[in-house]
């Protein structure tokens, strides 16, 4: 048990102070079903263009989010992953722009409910703590 707790200490000093932007990933799913061939592609550029240099864009073929199209995931190594979707055009790339710098900055990446802009709030579909951080109670880290 003590294993456990040394690890859950470590993990939340680690997890304090802020990602750099070279950590802080934002796939963004290109071949969600919708009306608009284009439209991942779309998010994509949109995404890149308001994200800029603070994190690494990239597509990917699929999140499994069939049913969400505008799909995207925030991650960053010993952080909170965050899959959102219903996300599209400039409005979802410039919430997701708004949501990597807050997330840069909070303690792993454990963005507060208020600092979600709303798009953000009403897309969430899941919200993944780290690989590394396990308490055995399972509450979130204070």
């Amino acid at each position: 048990m003590r294993h456990q707790a040394d690890q859950t200490e470590a993990v939340e000093a680690e997890g304090e102070g802020e990602s750099s932007p070279g950590d802080i990933v934002v796939s963004v799913c290109t071949i969600c079903k919708s009306d608009d061939p284009a439209a991942g592609q779309n998010l994509l550029a949109a995404t890149s263009a308001a994200v800029g240099a603070t994190a690494t864009v990239r597509a990917v073929q699929c999140l499994g989010v069939c049913k969400r199209p505008g799909t995207i995931a925030v991650t960053a190594p010993d952080r909170y992953t965050f899959i959102f979707g219903d996300l599209g055009g400039d409005a979802g790339a410039s919430a997701i722009a708004s949501f990597v710098a807050s997330f840069a900055k909070a303690n792993l990446g454990l963005v507060p409910w208020r600092e979600r802009p709303e798009i953000i709030r009403r897309g969430l579909i899941a919200r993944i703590p780290p690989a590394i951080w396990s308490p055995a109670d399972g509450k979130p880290p204070t």
